[in-house]
């Protein structure tokens, strides 16, 4: 025991794990707010039970839809302005609201600006004719829901005859796509910073210089700051699954062991490429930068919120090949997918190469100050 308390190694871990836990913004931000956000955007997208569109009436003459609404719609004042509100039940779908008000046309179209409404309608003969932004799924879905339910009101309220079955499988929520890419950016951001930016403060402060005036190994300095992170991670990312499965009953369904082994590979990716980006830099603002400009592009793109299959399909094979997009996918696989071994043998050699990699170079290029 006296011999562990004594190696190098252990000094430098116990050192840099005891300056990490007590700064309050590191806690923070790598296990309170990674909470938060899975919560917020949690409950946003698996608790809706009701969709609600705005609509905007400019009419000169009465056409159908108003006609409906006098038989179906209930006349409110809010803020100002009469508006009515026609709420369509289904106990399948869940609710759909629309509310209607009236307005000039230029004033329409500011209010579709500025996201306050989601349809124009105006009149033509007799008829509705409906004006919204083509690219905009929110209003799609208004026009599509709003022109079926002109054509027949009695049919699109009723929902005894639906065909439609709910699916109920683990992994299909948004919330379960959510959780593992909250796990695979954490696990990034947390040794970005806390790697990287720590090596370029202190060389900043001139801290590096002094240091290596010390028998201290460059190798076990380096290990120390990436075994803290690591441990980091992992206790900021059981924080995480802890409060998911507490909250909305997030389960993994694939192997354990192999979700140990990739979690461990992404860890040593980041930590190679954190190593490389601070290896010679000496300016906290250009480490600031070059971190940035590492993080920003794979968090944008590797589909941490969103799915990359939504970008072009040209730049998807390029999306699949960032280290944040192997880390995500591979994980995510085994959270929702039930997935072993084999599925990610490969993502785990190619983030433990990338790490090996970097990790190399970095130490071969790194410099005290």
């Amino acid at each position: 025991m006296r011999s562990i308390k004594n190696n190098q190694l252990y000094q430098l871990f116990k050192t840099q794990l005891l300056l990490t836990i007590r700064e309050p913004e590191v806690l923070f931000w790598g296990m309170v707010f990674p909470v938060l956000i899975s919560i917020g955007l949690g409950l946003a997208f698996t608790q809706q039970t009701e969709s609600k569109f705005n609509v905007i009436l400019v009419e000169k003459n009465k056409t159908e839809l108003d006609s409906l609404l006098n038989i179906y719609a209930t006349k409110a004042h809010s803020k100002g302005e009469n508006i009515q509100n026609w709420e369509i039940s289904n106990k399948t779908l869940g609710n759909t609201i629309f509310k209607f008000s009236e307005s000039d046309w230029n004033s329409a179209i500011i209010s579709l600006k500025r996201g306050e409404a989601d349809v124009v309608v105006t009149d033509s003969l007799g008829k509705a004719v409906y004006h919204f932004d083509p690219l905009n799924s929110q209003s799609q879905l208004a026009y599509m829901k709003l022109s079926a339910l002109v054509k027949s009101p009695a049919s699109s309220m009723s929902t005894e005859n639906t065909d439609i079955e709910p699916l109920t499988l683990k992994g299909v929520r948004y919330i379960d796509f959510l959780i593992p890419g909250l796990i695979a950016f954490g696990l990034m951001s947390s040794i970005m910073w806390g790697v990287s930016y720590t090596i370029i403060e202190r060389r900043s402060q001139k801290l590096l210089r002094r240091m290596v005036a010390t028998p201290m190994k460059k190798s076990n300095f380096l290990f120390a700051l990436m075994f803290v992170r690591i441990l980091m991670n992992v206790v900021e990312s059981l924080i995480l699954f802890f409060f998911a499965w507490l909250i909305f009953d997030i389960h993994i369904q694939g192997n354990i062991g192999a979700l140990i082994v990739l979690f461990l590979a992404g860890n040593l990716a980041f930590t190679g490429i954190a190593i490389l980006v601070a290896s010679r830099t000496t300016k906290t603002e250009v480490g600031s930068g070059l971190i940035n400009a590492v993080q920003m592009p794979m968090m944008l793109l590797s589909g941490i919120f969103f799915s990359y299959h939504n970008f072009p399909e040209w730049s998807i094979g390029v999306i699949k090949l960032l280290p944040l997009t192997a880390l995500t996918d591979g994980i995510r696989s085994i959270f929702n997918e039930g997935a072993g071994w084999m599925e990610v043998i490969y993502p785990t050699c190619i983030l433990s190469a990338l790490g090996v990699i970097c990790f190399a170079v970095g130490m071969k290029l790194f410099k005290w100050n």
